[in-house]
């Protein structure tokens, strides 16, 4: 099966991917892993494409999916691949769509882990951090036992400058706006399953499960 998993920042997209992954033993690539494996593998698209991050550019589409060809090419994808963070404009989804199709493939399912905004921003904006130590907690999911204070050292707890509401609301509107082209692309074309993200962890991926599972 050939999946792609889309969703905003908080949606649990990471979480789901690990639960696809491992139930239906297919290789969760991410656009990092691919640029990252290419570079190690020494290839000419990997040397091109370290050419440009080195000098803090973006990596051109062409190259870009020569890297995707290089990947999907590989034996592990024989099975199928579930993409993450990639493509991320329409461009690059019709690029996609034509490299499925020279090697004669497609795409099965595009699946849009779906969470209101406002909940996203109050899952976003939850997270504390122990200035000393670095523990982790979030105010409804992870709290510590006694509030704003770390549960392994007693320092107050902080709220970091990327976690305040404003900052959180206007990354997630940028995201939005960049998104949302994206998932009209492939509404068209008839692989967008929209899955509500906010259910429990589980349910969530019960529903990406029975979907899947159409295609068994």
């Amino acid at each position: 099966m050939n999946l792609i998993l889309m969703g905003l920042p908080g949606a649990g997209k990471g979480t789901q991917a690990e639960k696809i992954v491992e139930k239906y033993q297919i290789p969760h690539i991410s656009t990092g892993d691919m640029f990252r494996l290419a570079i190690k593998e020494g290839t000419e698209l990997g040397n091109k494409a370290k050419s440009f991050m080195d000098k803090g550019e973006l990596v051109p589409d062409e190259v870009t999916i020569g890297i995707v060809r290089e990947r999907l090419s590989k034996d592990d994808c024989k099975k199928g691949f579930l993409l993450d963070g990639f493509p991320r404009t329409v461009a690059q989804a019709q690029a996609l769509e034509d490299l499925l199709t020279d090697m004669e493939q497609s795409l099965d399912y595009v699946l849009h882990v779906d969470v209101p905004k406002d909940d996203l921003v109050k899952r976003l904006t939850g997270r504390r951090i122990c200035p000393d130590c670095g523990a982790t907690y979030h105010v409804i999911y992870n709290p510590p036992k006694q509030e704003g204070i770390c549960d392994k050292d007693g320092a107050t707890l902080i709220q970091r400058k990327d976690d305040q509401p404003e900052t959180v609301s206007k990354r997630l509107e940028v995201n939005l706006e960049q998104t949302q082209p994206m998932l009209d692309f492939y509404r068209d074309k008839g692989y967008l399953v929209s899955i509500n993200g906010s259910q429990e962890i589980s349910k969530v991926f019960q529903d990406i499960d029975d979907k899947l599972g159409e295609l068994a």
